[in-house]
């Protein structure tokens, strides 16, 4: 777990009082949806919220692509996200020509991998249901990706992740924490899944989390890890580069929390560079300029560039391809395991909050 040296713990005690100001807002906001006095509005078709607690880094994304995978096979599935980082407004179909500057990056991502899934964007997730209802086209079962705060919708279904690393049990709200909303409001969660854990968790450690996490009865608890794909090349320069032969590695990324993937990259090479940006960063010209020179100046031929899927959207649709030409430029695809017989449990809760007989 994570560990704090004495100056961030020092900053924590002194950004504890605006902590608790912002708790007592949340705490209010939550009650007036809790009595009525703001309504959430429900609908006639399943709904599924993957969401969290923190500000993120707990893998929505792979879990949003595991559900979608899950139920893609018998239903018609919509995504639905607001488009964090995108420059549009309202509600915004995902359709040939769009760019991630028109839906975001994550969504970006859904709809190239899953082309016979809908995908929108609506920062008004009740309006955004509505529209995708209307569709000529309409779906079985809606996934809300990070709507786990936005309660003008009340889901059927709540899934809560938290980071094996961070868990929310022992985090603070921000600004002395990472938390943006309320320890308390894990209680609306159907399943909470414990993200990124090692390959191999040992029973005992298992119980503590749980322990710590203090769910309620009619909670599941489950525990999953990140499984990371072979280099997928995205260029002429990458389609002709054999991986066999040890390579150094530039890796960047802007990810929340890019240490996993740091770890698995490393074990792929004796020689790694790691450029990190924020999480969604937008990257500039500048900024391209600066991954293509560091790769320049890496010592020798055998050597590759490699970044996250989600980093690659925002990429992929600008002029920024054109200057990775004379560089073999891979991302890194990824999946999620579950632990034990937690795979078992999880599709069986899935399968029989949508309908769907667990042998169709």
């Amino acid at each position: 777990m994570q560990t704090l040296n004495i100056q961030e713990r020092v900053m924590k005690v002194l950004l504890y009082p605006l902590s608790l100001i912002y708790s007592f807002i949340l705490f209010i906001r939550h009650k007036l949806f809790d009595f009525n006095i703001i309504r959430s509005k429900s609908f006639d078709i399943p709904v599924i919220c993957v969401g969290n607690l923190s500000l993120g880094g707990t893998g929505k994304t792979p879990h949003t692509e595991y559900l979608i995978r899950l139920l893609s096979e018998s239903m018609k599935v919509a995504v639905l996200s607001r488009g964090y980082g995108r420059k549009t407004r309202g509600f915004v179909l995902a359709e040939g020509g769009v760019t991630h500057e028109d839906i975001g990056d994550e969504p970006m991502q859904y709809f190239t991998k899953f082309p016979g899934v809908t995908v929108a964007v609506d920062e008004k997730r009740a309006d955004g249901i509505k529209r995708l209802l209307e569709m000529d086209d309409k779906p079985d079962v809606i996934l809300l990706d990070d709507a786990y705060q936005h309660r003008y919708v009340k889901p059927g279904f709540n899934i809560l992740l938290t980071d094996y690393h961070n868990l929310y049990s022992k985090d603070m709200l921000v600004p002395a924490g990472n938390l943006r909303d309320i320890k308390h409001e894990a209680r609306r969660a159907d399943i909470i899944i414990v993200t990124k854990c090692p390959t191999v968790v040992d029973p005992y450690t298992k119980k503590d989390i749980i322990d710590s996490l203090k769910p309620k009865s009619s909670q599941k608890v489950l525990f999953s890890h990140i499984n990371f794909d072979d280099f997928k090349p995205v260029n002429d320069m990458a389609h002709n580069t054999d991986l066999s032969e040890n390579r150094s590695i530039l890796l960047f990324c802007g990810i929340a929390n890019p240490y996993p993937l740091e770890e698995y990259v490393n074990r792929k090479t004796n020689s790694l560079s790691v450029m990190h940006f924020k999480d969604h960063h937008d990257f500039t010209d500048k900024d391209i300029d600066e991954i293509t020179n560091n790769y320049e100046h890496i010592i020798g031929k055998r050597k590759i560039v490699v970044t996250t899927e989600k980093d690659f959207m925002r990429l992929s649709n600008n002029s920024y391809l054109c200057k990775f030409e004379n560089v073999p430029l891979f991302t890194i695809p990824i999946k999620v395991r579950f632990h034990d017989d937690n795979e078992k449990v999880f599709i069986k809760e899935i399968f029989d909050y949508v309908g769907v007989r667990k042998d169709s």
